[in-house]
């Protein structure tokens, strides 16, 4: 006798469980109740939601909705909808023996966090930017500026001075009359 279809919102449930119970498999052998605490919140860290979201989408007070099931399946590296799938209906893929990271699919951006390192740092500053984003804005880009500036080193040589005639003079002052000046930043 065929089964009812089951709703989005369970079958998500279900497969983000089942990613915590991978999580939990290649993270510790023998798990107790005080590992668990920690690992779900190690867990919500590498999907990038706070601990207490995460707790409230176990207890069911809140739902995965389609963002969110997207961001589950880039950061444990899972096909794209494969959240939607029911465990019940498809095959079970292998997983990977505990201990070996899973890898990456091939349309991954290379701005995503690919480790536990990256994805603490990414929340971190996400958190930091949500709670004061003028504040974080300017840090942020106070420090990358530091970071991303060069050292200052020897002046280079000056390169010779190319022959000047009218005609290069004026197509120099054509490509400068079609760059936008950079734009300064807004005082408040």
């Amino acid at each position: 006798m065929p089964t009812a279809p089951r709703d989005v919102a369970q079958i998500r449930l279900d497969n983000a469980l089942r990613l915590f119970d991978e999580f939990v498999a290649a993270t510790i052998k023998h798990p107790d109740a005080a590992a668990l605490r920690g690992l779900e919140r190690r867990f919500a860290e590498r999907v990038l939601i706070q601990p207490s979201y995460w707790s409230q989408i176990k207890s069911r007070s809140r739902q995965i909705g389609e963002r969110l099931a997207r961001q589950f399946e880039q950061c444990c590296h899972k096909p794209r909808g494969w959240m939607d799938l029911d465990p019940r209906e498809a095959p079970s893929a292998p997983t990977a023996a505990p201990g070996t990271p899973n890898p990456r699919p091939e349309d991954s951006s290379p701005s995503v966090p690919q480790d536990d390192d990256e994805r603490f740092i990414v929340g971190l500053v996400l958190t930091y930017y949500r709670r004061h984003p003028q504040r974080a804005r300017t840090r942020l880009l106070d420090l990358l500026g530091e970071v991303l500036t060069p050292p200052p080193g020897p002046a280079p040589a000056a390169p010779r001075p190319a022959p000047q005639n009218e005609d290069s003079r004026s197509a120099w002052q054509q490509a400068a009359a079609g760059i936008a000046p950079l734009k300064t930043p807004k005082k408040r």
